[in-house]
């Protein structure tokens, strides 16, 4: 007589779960992440390499304008958690 494994972690299959798509608030978050990165990056190099102040100001004004937008979009959130 065979005796069913009580280790054995296998139970009905269930079909899986649809995947729906990312919320609207997610992708622009991540899109704003990217973007501070990007513009701490350029930052930097544009720091290190020498080039016209214009160029190390605008990438210093897209930094601060995403870290700025990712502080709003935390501080809006926070009550609706």
């Amino acid at each position: 007589m065979a005796k069913a494994d009580p280790y054995r972690l296998s139970g009905p299959a269930r079909p899986e779960p649809a995947s729906r798509p990312p919320a609207r608030g997610e992708v622009i978050r991540a899109l704003l992440w990217t973007v501070l990165v990007i513009g701490v990056a350029a930052n930097m190099a544009a720091s290190l390499s020498g080039v016209p102040t214009a160029l190390h100001l605008a990438c210093g004004l897209v930094t601060a304008l995403a870290a700025a937008a990712l502080g709003v979009r935390a501080l809006r959130g926070r009550g609706r958690r």
